[in-house]
């Protein structure tokens, strides 16, 4: 069974991700379709890139991702897919596959052919790609080498001896507020010491629970979720809102001092 996985900002109320699916089907009836997300916020290939890296590995090898994400279309615009441990990722080339992975190689990339002139191009770009792929046919017979890709660098937590300053990456449906801190650049700079978690002109978060309920309802709470990052939420409630957090917000991980030696 070929998985094909859809994640787009086309959102539900028109016809595009409908045209999608019905080009993919025509070509290939027996495709099996996965809808991610068609919710990704317009144009932002960091939300795409979020999203899709955190739902790919739960796929078995041979999954098919679409991300249609920023499809703008321009003379010198292109759509590529790149090869990546066994799945095969169709994207525009506008720095989201860069967000993806830093380690591509340039034999994993093609250029997929697209006709500038055509309206909602992507459609039939994906789905003779996915056609291509789905037949077993060469990866290589895709198209021309498409390396090097736009590059889009990440924004990346700075960390000092006694904090990491980090950024809200993304906020969930259930307002959850996600920061670009992952689990193991935080224990290396806590070496064990106690910390406070401050944002906003909140009161700060000085521990860490393991689920959502380990405090009462509607009392904020600090974890690392399934993705490994780290997480401010409130136990029934809605963190973005009640703490007035948005993407790009600053947020700050203050450690505790390590006591001076006694002389």
């Amino acid at each position: 069974m070929q998985f094909i996985t859809l994640t787009t900002d086309f959102g539900t109320q028109d016809f595009y991700v409908g045209a999608l699916k019905g080009a993919l089907l025509r070509r290939v009836p027996s495709l099996h379709l996965v809808d991610i997300s068609h919710d990704i916020t317009p144009f932002d290939i960091v939300r795409g890139a979020f999203v899709v890296a955190n739902m790919w590995r739960e796929f078995p090898e041979g999954t098919i991702h679409l991300i249609g994400v920023n499809c703008v279309y321009q003379q010198d615009f292109r759509f590529v897919v790149a090869r990546y441990e066994g799945h095969f990722f169709l994207a525009p080339d506008n720095g989201l596959l860069s967000l993806l992975f830093s380690d591509l190689e340039p034999t994993d990339l093609r250029n997929l052919a697209a006709d500038p002139a055509e309206h909602f191009a992507v459609k039939n770009i994906f789905s003779i790609a996915v056609e291509h792929l789905a037949e077993g046919k060469p990866f290589e017979e895709l198209g021309d080498h498409a390396a090097p890709l736009l590059e889009r660098i990440s924004i990346q937590p700075v960390i000092t001896p006694t904090q990491i300053r980090g950024t809200v990456i993304h906020v969930d449906n259930f307002e959850n507020v996600v920061v670009n801190i992952r689990r193991e650049v935080f224990e290396t700079a806590a070496h064990e010491r106690p910390f406070s978690l401050f944002f906003k002109r909140n009161d700060p978060i000085t521990q860490l629970s393991g689920n959502y309920c380990d405090v009462a309802v509607g009392e904020q709470l600090c974890l690392f979720n399934t993705a490994g990052f780290l997480e401010i939420a409130v136990n029934m409630g809605r963190a973005a809102t009640l703490f007035g957090l948005k993407v790009e917000d600053v947020v700050e991980v203050v450690f505790e001092a390590p006591l001076a030696p006694s002389e």
